[in-house]
């Protein structure tokens, strides 16, 4: 498999750069896009890079925030038939409070009405093809992340921490292992790795792929985090977006080549 950065924070020659991700994989004869980054970028990245979206057979979106599903619209019009995978918690209802006043993250509103014919929505350990495996959050007590991040579901009555059940993988079953693509990662990395291993027990998980969330951590915690990495014994880590390029380097010092970082444009071969 073979899987391209079109969108990420780290820009490369003349493709440019936003706060945000997307990422066009190869699969076997199967082309999937997950996520859409935070604006109409990736179509023009994809230009650019000769990635043909239109023929593009699976749209999966990580989670709900607008970082990786504000693009969807211009997919839903570059390519008129795929499908668009998205958890069965997903709502237009995430926000976060930095301030006195609480922000909206979330994908476009009216987009799940707008395009509901081409969105689909995943429950449980979802299988979109053959090898190809939507997995959910599995552990328990999320909203603690939620309310560490000040992150808030606008929910029926009032507010609520944000549990991220709206938040998948996207794992490939390859000869070499498992390959986990996790966005943002906001359940944390080391449980995302747990989450799929146990999911497939008797298969090794090769990589893991997408943002860790640590742009806002210290520099102890992010070192904490390198040691629960290594306990999973994982292989390969291509890291961006929301680890924050402090954060990368840490990582490299902790975690040496079996760390890299992404940025637009990067191809990854498994």
């Amino acid at each position: 498999m073979k899987a391209t950065v079109i969108v990420d924070n780290i820009k490369n020659s003349d493709l440019r750069s936003e706060w945000g991700l997307c990422v066009y994989i190869e699969y076997e004869d199967k082309r999937v896009l997950l996520d859409a980054g935070s604006s109409g970028l990736f179509a023009e990245n994809a230009e650019k890079l000769n990635i043909p979206l239109e023929m593009v057979d699976y749209g999966v979106l990580s989670h709900a925030h607008y970082d990786h599903g504000n693009g969807m619209e211009q997919f839903f019009r570059l390519n008129p038939t795929a499908k668009f995978y998205v958890r069965s918690a997903c709502r237009e209802n995430c926000y976060s409070q930095k301030t006195y006043y609480r922000k909206y993250i979330g994908i476009p509103k009216g987009i799940l009405k707008k395009y509901k014919e081409r969105i689909v929505y995943a429950s449980g350990d979802y299988k979109m093809a053959e090898g190809i495996t939507l997995v959910p959050h599995k552990g328990e007590n999320l909203e603690a992340i939620g309310r560490r991040e000040k992150m808030y579901l606008k929910v029926k009555g009032g507010w609520k921490w944000d549990n991220f059940a709206h938040e998948q993988s996207l794992v490939f079953d390859t000869p070499k292992g498992l390959v986990i693509f996790n966005s943002c990662c906001h359940g944390g990395a080391a449980n995302v790795i747990r989450e799929v291993a146990e999911t497939f027990p008797g298969k090794q998980v090769l990589a893991i792929i997408g943002g860790f969330h640590l742009y806002n951590k210290t520099d102890e915690e992010v070192r904490a985090f390198a040691t629960k990495i290594k306990e999973t014994g994982i292989k390969h880590i291509y890291t961006g977006h929301c680890t924050g390029e402090k954060a990368f380097g840490i990582l490299k010092e902790e975690l040496g080549e079996s760390v890299q970082q992404l940025h637009v444009g990067l191809e990854m071969e498994f």
